[in-house]
């Protein structure tokens, strides 16, 4: 018997807002905000990706174990080089290989 539902994951992060817009154009989703709070969520789905404000918000550094990451998105690209460029260019961060 099912008991809940799964509507969203939630983030938390500094700027909901700049994350949401972010991840937004990242995916061609539609962003919700206001002051603490933003949404993303495809144009035919109740489900979403949540961005709360956290007060002292300490960002995960990768790789690293001061603030380690802690969940990251897998998204798929048809051509790795032309991603990282729309990416960077929506204001991403490159991510430095472990070796």
């Amino acid at each position: 018997m099912t008991i809940a539902r799964f509507p969203s994951v939630v983030i938390d992060c500094p700027d909901p807002e700049s994350f949401a817009t972010f991840y937004g154009e990242l995916l061609g989703w539609k962003v919700e905000a206001d002051a603490d709070w933003a949404d993303i969520r495809p144009d035919d789905s109740s489900n979403c990706i949540s961005f709360q404000q956290v007060a002292d918000y300490r960002p995960p550094s990768w790789p690293g174990p001061v603030n380690p990451q802690q969940m990251h998105f897998d998204l798929m690209v048809e051509n790795l080089d032309d991603g990282e460029e729309v990416v960077l260019g929506l204001g991403g961060s490159p991510v430095v290989p472990v070796r």
